[in-house]
């Protein structure tokens, strides 16, 4: 079957939600038939997710993590890359915040030591993720394989440096030393306490708000920017980049390492955020779901934020959804989040075809039709 090219606004917006629609339709049946009643399972999930202060924040939180190693694999995929390396790469972030932290928060005001955080944290991501772009780039060595891999090496060095080097000295946990509060990324309970709002304290801090930068950073760079357009040009058509005057290789380095560098701001959310100290396995699959959240956001930064913000309602919700209905387990949770990934990742375009016919019934595709060479 020819594959069927929607017009963007209907690619970006509608396809996700149809699909979503579907898994939830399907994870209604499959609910009911295991013994539990689909309109309270949901009516649940979002009042844990969104029915008070506490749980939005909980929501936000991982909606925080999930926007940066979304934008990961989106920037990566731009460029022709499919980067598996998010949890190492997030794992070397949260090694710079760490280092960062260790050395300048006795001497650093917190003006200064917070944009050190953000900035070593990007950059140790960076260089993780540079490795395997520069030798998918000029050794041809797969960035799938190699960034599998740099996850294995990256959390062995990080469990190295935990049970020696770094760690707090009379401490039996792998972890170091706490940090001083000018290394401790602002928490939301805080800085709406300073405007005068009384908020319940939990692991939302200001982190939220450099992830929201970086979707509008990677916004204005690949669709505003030349340097952008290349990366792209790269991704879609190397051979045809080439024959432009790009050089494929530098775009894959580039989209690797800015990819890495996104990844690596989960450091900041994780380790400078909530935990306060480095410790190993802060990353807990982070960098595998933002795989899944570039799949049904399109691989844009809006429908990666939006994606992130259904997959942090779905974590947030399915946790309280376990102590709020007897019987239902986590287990059942992760299974409505597969469902999810499965129609908005791997059947994203299943509902495609039908949604052309509808839009080309519709006078949409009159234009289009208008072009096609008669058969």
């Amino acid at each position: 079957m020819k594959p069927v090219e929607l017009p963007r606004w209907m690619d970006l917006a509608v396809l996700p939600a149809v699909n979503l629609a579907l898994a939830l339709a399907v994870a209604g049946i499959v609910v009911a038939l295991v013994g539990f009643a689909p309109g309270q399972v949901l009516a649940l999930l979002l009042k844990g997710a969104f029915g008070s202060r506490e749980g939005l924040s909980y929501t936000l939180y991982y909606t925080t993590t999930f926007i940066c190693t979304g934008l990961s694999v989106a920037v990566a995929l731009h460029g022709g890359q499919f980067n598996i390396g998010g949890e190492g790469q997030a794992m070397m972030g949260g090694l710079g915040v760490g280092l960062a932290a260790l050395a300048f928060d006795a001497t650093l005001p917190p003006w200064a030591m917070l944009p050190v955080l953000v900035l070593a944290a990007a950059l140790f991501g960076m260089v993780w993720g540079a490795i395997p772009g520069a030798l998918q780039a000029w050794r041809g060595s797969h960035t799938v394989i190699t960034t599998i891999m740099f996850n294995f090496i990256a959390s062995a060095l990080l469990g190295w440096l935990l049970v020696g080097p770094l760690k707090a000295p009379g401490d039996m946990s792998p972890e170091t030393r706490a940090f001083a509060d000018a290394a401790r990324m602002p928490g939301a309970h805080a800085v709406l306490a300073w405007l005068g709002i009384a908020w319940p304290r939990s692991p939302l801090n200001l982190s939220l708000l450099v992830a929201l930068a970086a979707a509008l950073l990677v916004w204005l760079a690949l669709w505003k920017t030349r340097g952008g357009y290349a990366l792209r040009a790269v991704g879609f058509a190397p051979q045809a980049a080439l024959y432009a005057g790009i050089r494929p290789a530098r775009g894959v380095l580039l989209s690797m390492a800015a990819a890495g560098a996104l990844a690596g701001l989960v450091g900041v959310n994780e380790i400078a955020g909530v935990q306060g100290r480095l410790l190993p396995d802060f990353v807990n699959g982070a960098g595998f779901a933002g795989i899944a959240v570039c799949l049904i956001g399109r691989s844009h930064p809006l429908g990666i934020v939006l994606a992130s913000l259904l997959f942090g309602t779905l974590y947030q919700g399915g946790s309280e959804l376990s102590f709020d209905i007897t019987g239902f387990s986590r287990d059942t949770v992760f299974m409505l989040q597969g469902l999810i990934v499965l129609f908005a990742g791997a059947m994203a375009q299943v509902a495609a075809p039908a949604l052309y016919r509808l839009w080309r019934a519709a006078g949409g595709g009159r234009a289009a039709a208008a072009a096609e060479p008669a058969p």
